[in-house]
């Protein structure tokens, strides 16, 4: 079951972070779901100090996954077009 909700709640923020940066078109439900798991990663790097625990899904988790993704999101966008929007 853990899984699952990996997927789903790595889709939810992906999709989050895709709308709040205003990203280009469709991005996909698979593209959102890898930008919402690797985002809570890249999160849980900053925010954790480098520790990475298995933490259960609060408001707090969700926000830190949140921001990890627009950060990944923030620095796809300097790659390709060399600005943030």
């Amino acid at each position: 079951m853990g899984i699952i909700m990996w997927l789903v709640v790595g889709g939810v923020i992906g999709w989050l972070a895709s709308v709040i940066m205003r990203a280009d078109g469709q991005q996909g439900i698979i593209l959102n779901i890898m930008v919402g798991i690797i985002g809570a990663f890249i999160g849980g790097l900053i925010f954790a100090r480098g520790e990475i625990n298995n933490a259960p899904l609060t408001i707090t988790t969700f926000l830190v996954s949140l921001v990890g993704s627009i950060i990944l999101l923030a620095i796809v966008n300097m790659v390709r077009r060399g600005s943030i929007r």
